[in-house]
């Protein structure tokens, strides 16, 4: 799954430290995320999108799945 957090946050004149206080997680976790390591959860996915003020699907893009991944 890519995202844009990193070029919102940014927008934002924000850095990694700043996000994750503002979410209460790490700025590891913000590093992860934007890096494509870690997909957030579910509630993550949507504080994310309400502290942007965009909907979900503007900042998590979902490729589907690749033909050689597990169903």
């Amino acid at each position: 799954m890519e995202n844009n957090v990193e070029e919102l946050r940014k927008r934002m004149g924000l850095n990694q430290e700043e996000l994750a206080k503002a979410l209460k997680v790490s700025r590891q976790t913000i590093s992860s995320i934007e890096t494509g390591r870690y997909n957030p959860s579910l509630e993550l996915a949507f504080a994310i999108s309400e502290f942007f003020k965009k909907p979900i699907e503007e900042i998590f893009i979902y490729k589907g799945r690749g033909e050689n991944e597990k169903k």
